[in-house]
């Protein structure tokens, strides 16, 4: 990609963090800003790799997920476009604590840290973009903490549901199909529970008339319902 193309994606796409640099901030983020397509399933980063890169999804769709006991994987986050991940580790100064692939195709841009954190040094504007997003993660990872150790497995399976249409929404051709085909394993994985547990609630969902499936396709029929049963738990 060339770099007037670099500059157009930068430009309308990292507009919120474009118009807070300065002239010489924005010309080494042209220098230094690389396209990387991704395909479905791809590994972005593992766990335990060393951070290197401010990640920024531009197209598709990417989960951030850990390994836990026994084999088994919760998704801990959603990405969607344009939001900025993989930068929390270099900040810590440790490893990366979970992993990240796409879920389609998809297209992210990266930003080595190393500049990323030279230019937040000398942009107080810049820092406090960085403060407000770890600020909003965080906010995020403490309420799913409570949503999935206290609420029942319909309540679980509901909130999934509704977080991916909170993300991603729905299907313009019907405004009732989720815009995301998620298996089984990784809606399980989302929702802390086995994925024999996450079939046999869908199928609950589908007889009370609340979604219907297709294969990997999931029509809401009653949103309110499930945004009742979501809270509620």
């Amino acid at each position: 990609m060339i770099k007037s193309a670099i500059e157009q994606v930068i430009t309308e796409d990292l507009s919120e963090i474009w118009q807070i640099l300065s002239g010489e901030e924005k010309r080494l983020v042209i220098e230094n800003f690389h396209i990387h397509h991704y395909k479905k399933n791809q590994i972005i980063y593992a766990e335990k790799d060393d951070p290197e890169y401010l990640w920024c999804l531009l197209e598709g769709k990417v989960k951030k997920f850990k390994d836990g006991i026994g084999g088994r994987v919760q998704i801990i986050r959603l990405i969607k476009p344009v939001q900025y991940f993989g930068y929390r580790a270099y900040f810590a100064g440790e490893p990366y604590v979970s992993s990240a692939a796409t879920l389609e195709p998809s297209t992210l841009g990266t930003l080595p840290m190393a500049l990323v954190q030279d230019m937040i040094a000398k942009n107080n504007n810049l820092a406090m973009f960085f403060i407000h997003e770890l600020s909003r993660n965080l906010g995020s990872s403490d309420t799913k903490i409570v949503n999935l150790t206290q609420k029942h497995i319909r309540g679980r399976l509901a909130e999934a549901l509704i977080v991916l249409l909170d993300n991603y929404g729905y299907e313009e051709d019907d405004n009732m199909t989720l815009k995301i085909y998620m298996g089984r394993e990784d809606l399980a994985n989302l929702s802390n529970m086995t994925t024999s547990n996450a079939i046999r609630t869908l199928s609950n969902f589908v007889s009370e008339h609340l979604i219907v499936v297709d294969g990997r396709k999931i029509k809401i029929l009653n949103e309110s319902m499930l945004r009742k049963i979501s809270k509620f738990g």
